[in-house]
């Protein structure tokens, strides 16, 4: 017998398909899905505002980085790493 294959936006979908059931023990699909209370909640609250698309991993890269170098020193310290290789 072969192993079912199931994506994860499948299993999202198949979750967020049972809690918006009438009656549904969210907590108790969060158990057996093997996700947190938390989670589960997020994705049930992304699905509402955006539909199936609210289901996919969004991106962790932060919206400003207040500390990041101005672009002309950013390209000097390139330029010298590219000139001094083995300097680490």
């Amino acid at each position: 017998m072969p192993w079912n294959e199931v994506s994860i936006m499948g299993q999202r979908e198949e979750f967020v398909g049972l809690a918006s059931q009438p009656d549904s023990n969210i907590r108790l699909l969060c158990r057996r899905f093997q996700i947190s209370p938390t989670t589960g909640y997020k994705w049930l609250s992304r699905c509402g505002e955006r539909g199936r698309e609210g289901l996919w991993d969004e991106s962790r890269k932060p919206h400003h980085s207040p500390q990041r170098c101005s672009p002309p020193i950013e390209e000097a310290v390139l330029r010298l790493r590219d000139e001094y290789p083995v300097w680490g």
